[in-house]
This record gives structure tokens, sequence and C-alpha cells, in this order.
């Protein structure tokens, strides 16, 4: 008759070991600075505007062309396109981050 044999782990002994330094401190998290909550400035937020208008399909397709032309396109088309985004194209019409689509960067 075979005796009952266990498991390895039976026969050594559990030591748990300590941590190196003793116990931490838990400490509360700090709130986050207000600068880093205001971090979006106006010419990313007109941007972004910019970019939802190139996003919406009401207004046809931006590829190809200037969001100023687009626009205008919509607009002779009876599509409605937001005045707030020609106000914005108007006043920013030299900058090619402002007129060009967010599409203009890649080839037809």
């Amino acid at each position: 008759m075979t005796t009952k044999r266990g498991l390895i782990t039976d026969s050594f002994k559990v030591v748990k070991r300590s941590r190196r330094g003793g116990k931490r401190e838990k400490r509360p998290t700090p709130p986050p600075s207000p600068k880093e909550a205001d971090t979006e400035t106006v010419r990313e937020q007109e941007l972004q505007k910019l970019r939802q208008f190139d996003l919406d399909w009401r207004f046809g397709p931006c590829t190809g062309i200037s969001r100023m032309q687009r626009w205008e396109r919509a607009k002779l088309h009876g599509l409605n396109p937001p005045e707030e985004i020609r106000d914005l194209l108007t006043q920013t019409h030299t900058d090619p981050e402002y007129n060009q689509s967010l599409w203009s960067e890649y080839p037809l």
C-alpha cells in the first residue's frame, strides 16, 4: 500500500516577505491645476469648429477645395452652411491651417 503523497508546497514553510522601507503612507492625489484644465486656446476651439464643418457631409464633399469654396458652394445650393464658419474663414483668410480642409494633405 502506498502512502498518501501531498503537494510539494506542503513540505515548505510559508514565509511572507516584508516590504523594504516599511509601510508607505497613502497621500491624496492633488487636484488638477487650473492651468491644465484651461489649456484649450481660442485657436484650437476655432480649428475644432472648422474640423466639425469638414466632417459634416450635409454641405457636400470637401476634398480638393478650400473650406471657403465649400462654404460658398453649399450656400449656392441652399444647404444653409453656418454663418459662423464663413465669418471665421473671412477673418483668417491668410492662414492655410484655417483655409485648407481636414483632408487637404491626402491625395485624391
